[in-house]
């Protein structure tokens, strides 16, 4: 049995290292999405984004690059992988230590 939970405290171990560097790489990443307000016929662009429980909206111009558009949909689209990324490692740390600790499900 020593060797089994050796392997397992490696892969534990291992799972721990990769969730930190995951959540380092999603920081890098500005979070929130463009939203469009149509205020007395004119358009004006914002970043909206959650910051605790209130959505918070930044200013952006009334036109806005192709470009910068471009750059955040990639960022959401980057966050978006790293998140589901961290679930799964969660999942994955949560039934190790359990393993770790001799429970079954």
């Amino acid at each position: 049995m020593g060797v089994i939970k050796d392997l397992l405290r490696e892969e534990l171990d291992n799972s721990l290292r990769l969730r930190v560097d995951y959540k380092e790489e999603l920081k890098k990443y500005p979070g929130g999405s463009i939203v469009v307000k149509d205020i007395r016929g004119h358009n004006y662009y914002y970043l909206a984004y959650r910051d605790a429980k209130k959505v918070r909206f930044i200013y952006k111009g009334k036109k806005i690059s192709k470009d910068d558009i471009g750059k955040l949909k990639e960022s959401k689209r980057f966050r978006v992988k790293y998140k589901k990324l961290i679930q799964k490692l969660d999942r994955r740390i949560k039934y190790l230590k359990r393993a770790l600790h001799g429970k079954e499900d």
